[in-house]
């Protein structure tokens, strides 16, 4: 078995070392600036006049600079939302630290167009957006594909989260997958105000971490800029025997000349997992299990997963005139993951389970890149914004693994420590994998966006000429398997119109599509690892944006149409089989009505149908994990007596879902609610400020089963009650 604990007091040293040292170097360098403290703040959450959408500029935050109306567009960059015909919304790094959110899955929670739910019988964070799937591994970062680290990722180096609704190929169409949508993670840059700040945390039941944040300007005009950011936490969480431990190193470099803007980001991220629950297999039985006590943990201490990730990108974009810019990026991501996996099976309604085996070696490359030219030119009385480009992503796994099929007897109600069992099964060569999928993604894009009545009625009319190529290969001899051979390539349209009578309101339409890989076949089934081929989808929207400076929001209605792929019961093959057809309302309301109070709540009313099944057996079933109903609404309330104390509560509710195409298995609703407080106080003469942060997460203790992946096969159980704590001071 893999000793993941290899060089680790080592490794505790050299990042005590590193944090010291940027600690040290951040402290000196804000030593006669941090009287510029208070008006970073202010520029936060006001809005910035001189945004220039289509760059890397991010749209201006407001609602106490933690949400933005706004965000990535993949290729087109960063938009307004109020002047695109797409969803779009942008959380900021400070709703990250008033929140304590730790992963992606903490941030997207606060957004009910997107449920987080765990990976095949492991760990990674995967997330449905509009009832549809975006694997972890295909989030962008900075517009880029093929970068972000595998299956769960830290949000420490994050300025922004952004979260784009539908589908998206001619925006985003490297790619490879998110029908529903896409989460675009861009890295923090160095302001014009250096900054340093160093931080602690406390997750019950015993995870501890430190933070260090980092950054300033060079030059004679601030033209060069550096940010670096360290973290390091591990521990028993709230689940008894349930450790994790997180690394992650990062640094952001950047220029910003007169014409020449150009970015550098490296990290280093290392996230292991030892005892961890995974997700309870119920596909022997036709019924949903009672809730487990959730601090008991019914995964066995032996098992692990340890994936450690480097990845980099680098961006860059050039003026050639006032109203034309070239630009191009290229990122990068190596990721390996070794671990045993255990998720135990479940035989009877007293809970007895098998406790199996599997053990994975998984190498990832991928590689993305993507280049154009955009500018703006008027036509007699039409306005023009055209964009001319092309992304492509290359991506190659290597996997083996080895599988027991006699397995020790536990009980998720009372379980008890079992016996490792032997494996007996076997894919590959486990200590050197072969290369079993290789996928490759290009495409060219063309857009223009057409104004009238100065801008007031805005038409987007684009296409995409995607190619994607699938190939399968044999772990065993690295032979091709010819028939799951899939190349396909097509012009896809994407129109959409805006339309703004007053300037606080939007209406928009489209209609957009997207081709990608299908989704990997899970470690349950026969053909694992290999892709079903390749999807093609569409959408329709039509909605309204309001924003009025203090409050924003959006009314959405959509149709998205996929081809849905499923677990044979018989022949164990997953593969494509019919299709899923989600039909919508979606509401997001966001803003601080009062001065004091900040409010953000939405709601989604799906209707989440699976049309064109084989053989008609499930044509107007829903599909597996999708509820029809989904709800968020989080409050802020500064408390005026005591200046500088702000009290939080979140509400997340979500409805029944279905564990089965058949639908006899469903997983009841559930309500859980989150409160806090934070502290902020002003100190070395009001220089510098300490924040001192306390939440509760499911203060309720809530027990209730959170989801079930696509395949219906494993179920996951919700977090208990959780106590954080943490304590930040800015230099």
């Amino acid at each position: 078995m893999h000793n993941t604990n290899v060089s680790f007091p080592l490794r505790k040293t050299l990042l005590a070392l590193a944090i010291g040292a940027a600690s040290h170097t951040a402290m000196a360098a804000t030593a006669d600036t941090s009287n510029a403290k208070e008006d970073t703040i202010v520029v936060q959450a006001t809005p910035q006049a001189d945004f220039t959408p289509g760059g890397n500029d991010l749209v201006p935050a407001y609602l106490d600079g933690q949400i933005a109306h706004g965000g990535r567009l993949g290729i087109l960059g960063e938009q307004k939302a109020m002047d695109v015909p797409f969803n779009v919304i942008g959380y900021t790094s400070k709703l990250v630290q008033d929140q304590q959110a730790k992963t992606i899955a903490d941030v997207v929670s606060n957004d009910a167009g997107v449920q987080a739910v765990q990976g095949y019988g492991n760990y990674a964070e995967t997330y449905r957006i509009r009832g549809f799937k975006l694997d972890g591994d295909d989030m962008t970062f900075g517009g880029l594909p093929g970068v972000v680290p595998r299956q769960v990722m830290d949000t420490q180096m994050l300025e922004r989260i952004e979260i784009f609704k539908g589908a998206n190929s001619l925006v985003n169409g490297a790619a490879t997958s998110g029908v529903g949508g896409m989460i675009n993670l861009e890295p923090k840059r160095a302001q014009d105000t250096p900054n340093a700040t160093v931080g602690v945390d406390y997750t019950s039941d015993s995870q501890v971490g430190g933070t260090v944040d980092a950054g300033r300007r060079f030059g004679d005009n601030n033209q060069f800029g550096a940010r670096v950011n360290l973290v390091h936490r591990e521990g028993e969480t709230a689940v008894e025997d349930d450790k994790h431990r997180t690394t992650l190193a990062a640094i952001g470099l950047d220029y910003r000349g007169d014409r020449l803007r150009s970015s550098l980001d490296f990290g280093y991220h290392k996230k292991t997992s030892h005892g961890g629950e995974t997700g309870l297999n119920i596909s022997g039985v036709d019924f949903i299990p009672r809730v487990p006590d959730p601090t008991k943990n019914y995964s066995q201490k032996w098992a692990f997963s340890d994936i450690e990730n480097e990845f980099g990108m680098a961006k860059s974009e050039y003026d050639l005139t006032d109203n034309w810019t070239a630009y191009a990026a290229l990122g990068m991501q190596h990721a390996h993951e070794t671990g045993v996996y255990s998720g135990p099976k479940l035989l009877n309604a007293n809970g007895d389970a098998t406790a199996g085996r599997l053990d994975t070696n998984r190498i990832t490359d991928a590689y993305s890149g993507m280049g154009g030219l955009r500018g703006d030119f008027d036509t007699g009385f039409v306005s023009h914004k055209v964009n001319v480009g092309y992304s492509a992503q290359i991506e190659k796994d290597k996997t083996a693994w080895t599988m027991s099929s006699v397995n020790p007897t536990t009980n998720i109600y009372d379980n008890h420590p079992v016996p490792i069992p032997e494996n007996t099964s076997f894919g590959g060569n486990y200590s050197d994998p072969l290369t079993t999928t290789r996928n490759r993604t290009q495409g060219w894009l063309l857009s223009d966006t057409l104004g009238v009545l100065d801008d007031q009625l805005l038409f987007t009319v684009g296409a995409r000429h995607q190619k994607v190529v699938v190939r399968n290969y044999s772990n065993a001899d690295g032979s091709e398997d010819t028939a799951s051979r899939y190349t396909e390539s097509r012009w896809m349209p994407t129109y959409g119109v805006v339309y703004k009578p007053w300037e606080e309101l939007s209406l928009y339409a489209n209609h957009t599509e997207a081709l990608q890989p299908g989704t990997v076949a899970p470690k349950t089934a026969a053909n694992y690892g290999k892709s079903t081929g390749i999807a093609h989808s569409k959408q329709n929207e039509v909605g309204v944006k309001v924003d009025f400076d203090r409050v924003g929001g959006s009314l959405s209605l959509f149709e998205i149409k996929k081809p849905s792929a499923l677990q044979d019961t018989v022949t164990n093959i997953y593969a494509l089989d019919g299709e899923q057809r989600n039909r919508g309302v979606e509401l997001n309301v966001f803003g601080e009505p009062t001065l004091g109070l900040r409010l953000n709540g939405s709601t989604v009313w799906l209707d989440p149908e699976m049309t064109k099944t084989k053989g008609g057996v499930n044509n107007g079933k829903d599909a597996i994990g999708v509820p029809r109903f989904y709800m968020v609404l989080g409050a802020e309330y500064d408390i005026k007596p005591v200046d500088g104390l702000t009290a939080t509560a979140r509400v997340n509710h979500s409805g029944s879902q279905y564990a089965n195409a058949t639908n006899t298995k469903k997983l009841d609703d559930y309500t859980t609610l989150d409160l806090g407080v934070r502290y902020r106080m002003h100190l070395n003469q009001e220089k510098n400020d300490m924040v001192l942060r306390v939440g509760v997460d499911n203060v309720t203790n809530e027990k209730y089963w959170s989801g079930v992946e696509d395949n219906g096969t494993y179920i996951f159980e919700g977090e208990p009650r959780t106590v954080k704590v943490s304590m930040s001071y800015d230099f």
